[in-house]
């Protein structure tokens, strides 16, 4: 059995370095880490399958060729270490080839998720300072109206030379350059990654990330994924966003294991043509892909059952009917795990350790953190008790986050780092979810997470997705609120709004449902598939407003 209380003094972050890495922490190099030293073998680091059916593998060692090849055009472009470099790419192998190019001679990958508009990258280059670009021609559009946008590589530019006549394209001018190409060495603490953080107000927030987070990164994926040599891995999530980056393209290549880029959209389709094509034994992703995997025909699902050694699931609580349906369906585990951008996955029901798995909990705190929970003046609070869940920053080695670039906010207090999400610890050190602070329901003097009146809803045969919200309400402060995805063939009335909400409160308690049920086609979402459940409040308060300053 893991033990969750071992000391700062007693965790090895040196050891677990040493296994993790190839040499010393203080001569790093992340493409040399997550693709070189494996580069002697033909090992295939990347399986790809493109969106017309195109298929294609690369081995560490073609990776090897041409990310020195584009890292030799980085540098004759002015480009040198530090600097930063934006991706708007899908997930291609040129994605893999400027990151691991990037990371070669130093510089800094900043993603940029497709699904963007030219706002919200226009807003990240800026603030990244970029000195390129490299994009695609789908996505090319996209930077047309940004003002001092920097040099761009375009995949395939030549193919639209008239529209984008100042465009490099991007195999052309890798082809150009030498095969060899030197890794730039650097320190534990010096940044390989640049993300962006948005919470519910403000503009996304940059962060760097430093090359300790390969540790943290390996190490949840050999404990929380579980990934071993004989699995076939695959990493739904899209690489514009942390957890598709950090542990679909930066931790699997870290262990020297292949990858999968899916350049299509996640359906019930494409899942069984690739369980089915690459044998998929090891599964990762949100409960978003979940649930449509739980509402796609029940015969076609059929087909994956005993396919998934092990399924995780991260981005927001896993339902508990998620959890059931792919034990009796899919005769899969499938696990919770709890992270943010900023400091990678922190709790975990990690798949390769031994530890209770609790239905409703996120698990554990991943070895080498020390997860609490605070009052508002900072106090721990006992367990079984709803707080701001933090990191105590002295007893977390593998804490690599040290704050936001340009930002006048500190996410620090004392030393603790405020994660902005309600929690409880258990006895036994387990974490479960309540939601996000600003999430948090209080109703007639009782604190309501949101999670579990959904989680209600979805066990509702009705339901296929669920997003709650407390409504203000002068008697009760708040209402519960239920915005309800039917399921098809099934239709809205008054009589299903009073059935769902019974039935939630016979499921959780007297308080714990939802008075007020609005069935609606869609939720709204960001664009990794986390519910905006902000956007419904305000929405709703609108509403009463409206109502107030214009009664009927």
């Amino acid at each position: 059995m893991l033990n969750y209380q071992k000391t700062v003094q007693e965790f090895d972050l040196e050891g677990i370095a040493h296994r993790l890495l190839s040499g010393s922490i203080d001569a790093l190099n992340a493409c040399y880490e997550c693709c070189d030293r494996y580069a002697d073998t033909e090992r295939v680091a990347l399986f790809y399958y493109g969106q017309e059916g195109h298929k294609k593998q690369y081995s560490f060692k073609a990776l090897k060729k041409y990310s020195s090849q584009f890292a030799n055009f980085l540098k004759s472009q002015g480009i040198t270490q530090g600097d930063r470099i934006s991706g708007l790419l899908p997930r291609t192998p040129e994605l893999i080839i400027m990151i691991l190019a990037a990371w070669r001679i130093g510089a800094v990958y900043q993603p940029l998720f497709t699904a963007f508009g030219p706002k919200a990258i226009e807003h990240r280059i800026k603030m990244a300072d970029s000195k390129l670009v490299v994009t695609d021609l789908t996505n090319r559009e996209k930077l047309i109206d940004i003002a001092e946008c920097p040099a761009i590589v375009t995949v395939h530019a030549e193919q639209q030379s008239n529209l984008y006549p100042d465009d490099l394209s991007f195999w052309s001018v890798l082809n150009d350059q030498a095969e060899s190409c030197e890794v730039a060495l650097l320190n534990i603490d010096d940044p390989f990654l640049l993300m962006f953080t948005s919470g519910t107000t403000g503009p996304a927030k940059p962060l760097y990330v430093p090359l300790k987070a390969l540790i943290a990164f390996g190490s949840y994926m050999q404990n929380a994924i579980g990934l071993t040599e004989e699995d076939a891995f695959w990493n739904i999530a899209d690489p514009g966003w942390a957890y598709g980056l950090y542990y679909g393209i930066t931790g699997p290549l870290l262990l020297g294991h292949s990858t999968l880029f899916y350049e299509g959209g996640f359906n019930p389709e494409s899942v069984c043509q690739m369980v089915k094509e690459y044998g998929i034994t090891n599964l990762a992703g949100a409960p978003t892909a979940y649930r449509m995997m739980m509402a796609a025909d029940p015969l076609q699902m059929a087909q994956l059952r005993g396919k998934f050694r092990v399924v995780s699931s991260a981005g927001e609580p896993l339902n508990p009917e998620v959890i059931r349906w792919f034990e009796q369906v899919l005769d899969a585990p499938i696990y919770d795990h709890y992270g943010q951008t900023e400091v990678g996955m922190v709790v975990c029901n990690h798949h390769a350790l031994e530890h209770t798995v609790r239905s409703g909990s996120a698990g554990f705190a991943s070895p080498g953190y020390k997860v609490v929970v605070l009052d508002e003046q900072g106090h721990e609070l006992p367990v079984d008790t709803a707080g701001i869940l933090a990191i105590d920053l002295e007893q977390s080695p593998m804490m690599w986050f040290g704050g936001y670039e340009q930002s006048a906010k500190s996410p620090f207090l004392e030393h603790y780092y405020l994660t902005g999400d309600t929690a409880e610890i258990h006895a036994d050190g387990s974490m479960s979810f309540v939601g996000r602070s600003d999430d948090v329901i209080t109703t007639s003097g009782y604190r309501v997470g949101p999670f579990d009146v959904e989680s209600a809803l979805l066990e509702h045969d009705a339901v296929i997705e669920a997003a709650v919200i407390g409504v203000p309400d002068p008697e009760r402060t708040e209402v519960i609120k239920a915005f309800v995805i039917l399921a098809h063939n099934v239709k809205a009335s008054a009589h299903l709004e009073d059935e769902l909400s019974q039935f939630v409160k016979k499921r959780l308690s007297a308080h714990a449902y939802p008075r007020q049920v609005e069935f609606v086609p869609e939720l709204p979402k960001t664009p990794s598939g986390k519910i905006q459940r902000f956007l419904l409040r305000n929405q709703e308060i609108n509403k009463q407003q409206a109502l107030t300053h214009h009664p009927s």
